[in-house]
């Protein structure tokens, strides 16, 4: 993915997981202007997935692990609605740690990244249990505590960033009212660290968290919100940073995120282009001798609602 700014994004752009917000933009596919659903890049969603997998909270398992074994309605798959699922990653990374037989009800608007969720779905859960998979196309903005009625749990990767306030009330509204829980990854918060150093560091990054907060957006902010509302509705919530650490064997995605995150950051401010170009070149150039490290830091957040019918 090397476009210079980031596409419009948020659960009516059909980006949601591994699309945008960990610093940079997604890529079209076709026509953006013929196209009736934004398209984007699966290569870009395949270059982050190992980085996304070293990233996410295991720690927040256990507990997720108990929730889930005592639901109150046991028997049967567990039934996981991954939201903005994109090219499947959370699916392939959360399905083989969790026992029992699994259905995921995948959902994204772009049916061009559903057929690469589905091809690349998981086959199997921890214990070896089947996994299978059923995709939804829609708006997940939309989403209501009756759709998921018979859920055990939602997911959603990179997803809370793109997202408002209203919506992020929203979906904890919708989760607490079914009573189910939610593991939300890989939502940044504002903060990147580039080694070695560069006095234009903080620049660009302040330049690219205001771009995240373009309209109504939350971006770093994203994570309180998120916490804040859960806890309205009456969830336990659980943070655990979840950051990017990428060196030299990560190099091909360190270039790709910082021609994302250097281009919002000029779209944002357009008087930093000059400088801007000559920071990105020196930044390029020390990735590909395998001499820049870069942490983009995120958190994953755990919200167990209260169970729907008063089971504890």
């Amino acid at each position: 993915m090397s476009t210079a700014t980031t596409p419009a994004s948020g659960p009516d752009s059909g980006i949601p997981e591994e699309k945008v917000r960990t610093g940079v933009p997604s890529q079209r596919v076709g026509d953006p202007d013929t196209d009736e659903v934004p398209r984007f890049a699966p290569q870009w969603l395949q270059l982050r997935e190992p980085a996304d997998a070293a990233a996410r909270a295991a720690d927040l398992l256990d507990p997720l692990r108990i929730r889930l074994a005592n639901r109150p309605v046991r028997g049967g798959d567990l039934v996981i609605h991954d939201l903005g699922c994109g090219t499947g990653s959370m699916g392939r990374w959360l399905a083989p740690r969790l026992d029992g037989a699994q259905h995921w009800v995948l959902h994204d608007r772009d049916p061009y990244l559903l057929h690469f969720a589905t091809v690349g779905a998981p086959k199997a859960a921890a214990d070896g249990s089947h996994v299978g998979v059923t995709t939804q196309r829609g708006d997940i903005g939309r989403l209501t505590a009756d759709a998921l009625a018979g859920a055990s749990l939602v997911t959603a990767s990179a997803l809370l960033d793109v997202l408002t306030g209203e919506e992020i009330d929203r979906l904890a509204a919708t989760c607490a009212g079914a009573g189910v829980p939610a593991l939300l990854t890989l939502s940044v918060v504002g903060r990147v660290e580039l080694t070695p150093a560069d006095p234009m560091d903080d620049e660009i990054a302040e330049a690219f968290n205001t771009h995240q907060r373009r309209g109504e957006l939350l971006g770093p902010e994203a994570i309180t919100a998120a916490c804040e509302a859960f806890g309205r509705h009456g969830a336990t919530v659980r943070v655990h940073p979840s950051p990017w650490r990428l060196g030299p064997d990560e190099a091909a995605l360190t270039a790709e995120w910082l021609r994302g995150w250097v281009g919002a950051a000029v779209d944002q401010r357009p008087d930093l282009a000059a400088r801007a170009e000559a920071y990105l070149n020196s930044r390029l150039a020390a990735c590909a001798a395998g001499e820049l490290r870069v942490v983009v830091h995120h958190s994953d957040v755990l919200a167990l609602p209260h169970p729907a019918g008063g089971a504890v």
